[in-house]
């Protein structure tokens, strides 16, 4: 699917709002207030499993989840095999939110000089950025963060400032993640290349309980007994019955 039918298609009840300076500079896609971190907590893990059903191998995975990361740290990843990628932290603190598009001109590799953008994690709390030197995690690789602390009722951002028609990928990557059921089966039927049943992505999406039924009709050659075992490591609801 291409980066502007995912800009341009709805987001269902969760949506962007822009945020930046006036004056000819780009203004940054954002998270609406109303996406709360424990929304996009729960619509990782549904978007995880979801991953692990259709796809027995890791490697090959857009979505995952770390539940137990570091200490009580959760780690969500989204990577598109293409160089981009979302990194999300939950922490007892609030929620980080790192996203890299390799072909923005906001990457440190597109710079004359190979840096993070001045201003792009100011602000950012200090315990969440000394969860960001962790090497896994590729700090300098970003073109958009944003954060929310515990008791915060809008998201933030820094002061990264962008000369305009600068894209810092945040509309295409969060589209990755604000994404209706009919967007995902059409991503999913795209990469997998499998049919996918509309009426178990729609379950998944309402919270249903996955069942060992419900696991054969998105992928009827994988393994259910390793599905569920992995399904249960991650966290989610599942009926064996």
């Amino acid at each position: 699917m291409s980066k502007q039918s995912l800009k341009d298609k709805s987001r269902d009840k969760w949506n962007f709002s822009t945020h930046g300076q006036g004056g000819g500079m780009m203004k940054n896609m954002m998270l609406d207030a109303q996406v709360t971190p424990n929304g996009l907590k729960d619509r990782m893990l549904l978007l995880s499993a979801l991953d692990i059903i259709l796809s027995p191998e890791d490697w090959l995975r857009t979505y995952r989840m770390q539940s137990e990361w570091s200490g009580d740290v959760c780690l969500g990843e989204v990577n598109n095999g293409a160089g981009d990628t979302i990194h999300m932290l939950w922490t007892r603190g609030g929620m980080l939110l790192k996203g890299f598009d390799h072909e923005s001109p906001v990457s440190p590799h597109a710079r004359d000089e190979y840096e993070v953008w001045p201003g792009m994690y100011d602000g950012v709390p200090d315990d969440m950025m000394e969860l960001l030197e962790d090497e896994a995690l590729e700090k300098e690789d970003v073109t958009f963060c944003m954060w929310r602390e515990a008791g915060d009722e809008e998201w933030r951002m820094g002061n990264a400032n962008f000369p305009e028609g600068y894209d810092d990928g945040s509309s295409f990557l969060l589209g990755k993640i604000i994404v209706t059921p009919e967007e995902y089966q059409d991503w999913a039927e795209s990469y997998y290349e499998l049919p996918i049943s509309l009426g178990v992505v729609n379950q998944i999406f309402n919270g249903v309980p996955i069942t060992a039924q419900m696991i054969s009709a998105l992928h009827p050659q994988r393994n259910v007994t390793e599905a569920i075992k992995e399904l249960k490591q991650l966290g989610v609801q599942v009926h064996e019955s």
